[in-house]
């Protein structure tokens, strides 16, 4: 990923970098020559002299520091935009005629080289910055500037403005390209290990279920067993999201049998998810569905949009520490035979959580009295954490149907 990162790079930014390093060096030769052929205009030649051998002693030995945009610094684009708003200001002292005459600055048209810098660098916010100042010194420089001088003024610009623009798109077409290499490259490898794992493991546990269940006994848990990992690898090579099932419940291994299929360890289960998204940078995006995938089990089925479903690294835990207090009601209160789903929707300005199940459901007048009782599990655990992010919990519960709870987290809100 590293190499093909730095070939998009290359394609997008190097050439633009290469290009400015050449205009300087021409426009610098430019300067000069401007100044060679008309220095009998000149009132003061020596500034002019002085003010040239610094700029080419400058755009020579700093070079180096437009070949790309990690040797170019803050403080180099600040001192050379200070060197060309110098010259500026330097062409009345060297030639006094030069506010009456539209003619060019002592620095000319190198004075372009220091704001197409800024925009590469930092984009239209930055080029409009650089240029505004330039536009600033060329007024003091005219002194009464003519249509002439405004044009040139608006038309550098306007130019800096949108190559910082375009900069900007080429450098976000690069992050998406680089994105998509990297999901086509684990699409591939997903695709290898399900056709190997489905010729073999997956064969072997669907066996191994069969025949524990029609030998029955001891033989039938083991089937039970088989069939649970079965479908936590389905999971893992469909979507590559479920959690490695190291320690699960604050560092103690897992009881024998316990795996990411076990459905005996709903609370485990979400402190795991939490120590997930604790681990990142707690603003940093995180793939939601990452966490949510260590509650999958031959009980509980996730479906998801197949993309991640990026929030911040603290809401990501605490919806799905939600959605893992929802899924142990659904354990304690459902029914011993009931299954769950947890759907995932990513929407531009929201993000939507849905766990459902098709057990007994809750009994009119139940959460309340829950709650008089010190039960506090679905408005402490859910609706609680939802209302910290901004967003909403809506809990939905038909008697002998089963409940639904939907999680809506605000992008905006969640983010803050």
């Amino acid at each position: 990923m590293a190499g093909r990162e730095r070939v998009v790079r290359m394609s997008v930014e190097l050439p633009l970098w290469r290009a400015l390093a050449g205009y300087r060096v021409l426009t610098m030769v430019y300067a000069v020559l401007l100044f060679v052929f008309q220095q009998d205009k000149f009132e003061r030649p020596a500034v002019a002299v002085g003010f040239l051998a610094v700029m080419v002693v400058w755009t020579l030995a700093t070079l180096p520091k437009v070949s790309n945009a990690a040797r170019c610094t803050r403080g180099f684009l600040i001192a050379d935009l200070t060197v060309a708003l110098t010259g500026i200001l330097l062409t009345p002292l060297a030639d006094a005629q030069a506010q009456t005459q539209d003619g060019p600055t002592l620095p000319s048209i190198w004075t372009a080289g220091s704001v197409l810098a800024f925009a590469i660098k930092g984009g239209w916010r930055w080029a409009g910055f650089a240029s505004s100042l330039v536009a600033v010194a060329n007024i003091i420089e005219r002194g009464e500037p003519s249509r002439d001088t405004f044009h040139n003024v608006l038309l550098v610009w306007v130019a800096s403005i949108a190559i910082g623009y375009v900069v900007e798109v080429a450098r976000a077409s690069e992050r998406t390209l680089a994105r998509a290499l990297e999901i086509e490259a684990a699409t591939r490898e997903r695709e290898r290990l399900a056709r190997d794992i489905h010729d073999s493991v997956l064969q072997v546990l669907a066996m191994v279920q069969r025949r524990g269940t029609a030998l029955g006994g001891e033989a039938a848990e083991l089937g039970r067993m088989a069939g649970e990992q079965e479908v936590a690898l389905r999971s893992l090579v469909a979507g590559g999201l479920l959690p490695t099932p190291r320690s699960v419940a604050d560092g103690a291994p897992p009881q024998a049998g316990a795996g990411p299929a076990d459905d005996t360890v709903p609370g485990a289960r979400t402190a795991l998810a939490g120590r997930l998204a604790e681990d990142q940078d707690p603003d940093a995006p995180y793939d939601v569905r990452t966490l949510l995938a260590a509650f999958v089990t031959s009980r509980v089925t996730l479906s998801e949009p197949g993309a991640p479903v990026l929030l911040p690294a603290r809401a990501a835990a605490e919806v799905a520490a939600a959605a893992g207090a929802a899924l142990d009601n659904v354990r304690r209160h459902a029914g011993p035979d009931a299954q769950a789903w947890i759907l995932v929707e990513d929407w531009p300005d929201e993000v939507i959580v849905t766990v459902r199940d098709d057990g007994l459901g809750i009994p009119e007048g139940r959460l309340a009295q829950a709650e008089g009782e010190g039960r506090m599990g679905v408005a402490l655990s859910i609706r609680g954490r939802l209302r910290d992010l901004g967003g909403t919990a809506e809990l939905v519960s038909v008697p002998g149907q089963g409940t639904e709870v939907e999680l809506r987290i605000p992008r905006g809100k969640a983010e803050k």
